[in-house]
């Protein structure tokens, strides 16, 4: 169900533009090189599991998409795109992060990484991640310790309260799961609600604690360090809901009361807040390059709003897919 639904976004998302990036300021260009490397390189998305496997296990592999470097090379590719290959319970194959600064096993390791980078490096390829903040894994560290109220992991998530204070009968607000549902779920452990608007399996970080947003910018910082050249930022529109936690509209749309068309999403997607955030995230590459070699990191974030909510963004990030 988890990826039929995701299908369905990806269709959602090609309505998009691309807009121009503004360089980062030290960054001085002649007439003969007005265009930023982004702006006129080949991406070739490169969906880790089933591109090349290595090992003989069924599953592809970071050293597999290593050993066809050349292979792409020679198609002109000038940057690929790797979906999610981070420590996962591969829930959604891959979008349900439990460690953001490792590897999952059945793609490798982080040397497997650095190998390929290094020889990407070598052929003029760019390596971009795809980065998932909206929401980890129920199995990650913060969030066994947000359901235990452990310091300072305790609002890492969006945790509620039943209304009026009653038990699991009841959830918070009327807000819908994309997959379908109730976006809340009860955790008996902690004694509230935690807010996914994705799959249970998948709770949504709560970007209003400043921890978590500092968690976030290491992250990035940890992956730049070691030759990522940009992220792809996935459920962008959904990294924000309303703080007052008031119920949506129902939409027009013939649909069942348990489907998210059902209702209009104005206060859990494409809130104002989303823009200055990703800012934030364009701020951390940034002052990394300057430090490093002046070159741009790119953020691509994928978006389903109209051409108005895109342009939100300052015409600072550009859009994909």
């Amino acid at each position: 169900m988890a990826s039929t639904a995701r299908m369905t976004l990806v269709a959602a998302m090609l309505l998009l533009v691309t807009t121009h990036v503004v360089p980062h300021e030290d960054v001085k260009k002649t007439p003969e090189d007005a265009l930023d490397w982004w702006e006129t390189a080949v991406f070739y998305q490169v969906y880790t599991r089933s591109f090349k496997d290595s090992d003989g296990d069924g599953i592809g592999d970071l050293q597999g998409i290593t050993e066809n470097l050349d292979y792409l090379s020679d198609l002109g590719v000038s940057a690929v795109c790797l979906a999610p290959i981070f420590s996962s319970p591969m829930v959604d194959f891959g979008y349900d992060i439990d460690n953001y600064i490792d590897i999952d096993p059945i793609f490798g390791t982080l040397k497997d990484f650095e190998r390929l980078v290094e020889k990407a490096k070598r052929l003029g390829i760019k390596v971009i991640l795809d980065f998932v903040p909206n929401h980890t894994s129920k199995q990650h560290e913060w969030f066994l310790k947000s359901r235990q109220r452990e310091e300072p992991y305790t609002d890492y998530y969006v945790w509620r309260d039943s209304p009026g204070r009653s038990t699991s009968i009841r959830p918070p607000n009327n807000w819908l799961s994309v997959f379908g549902g109730s976006a809340w779920t009860w955790d008996n452990v902690r004694g509230q609600y935690f807010l996914h608007q994705f799959t249970e399996d998948q709770p949504d970080l709560n970007f209003r604690c400043p921890a978590v947003r500092q968690e976030m910018k290491e992250v990035l910082r940890f992956w730049l360090g070691r030759g990522a050249f940009g992220f792809r930022v996935d459920a962008v529109s959904h990294l924000f809901e309303d703080y007052q936690f008031r119920d949506e509209p129902e939409s027009v749309l013939d649909a069942e009361d348990w489907e998210y068309t059902f209702l209009e999403h104005p206060l859990t997607r494409d809130l104002s807040q989303n823009y200055w955030l990703v800012q934030e995230w364009r701020q951390v590459l940034d002052e990394f390059a300057s430090g490093v070699d002046n070159v741009t990191r790119s953020v691509l974030s994928s978006l389903h709003k109209l051409v108005s909510g895109v342009l939100s963004y300052d015409r600072s990030i550009p859009f994909c897919p």
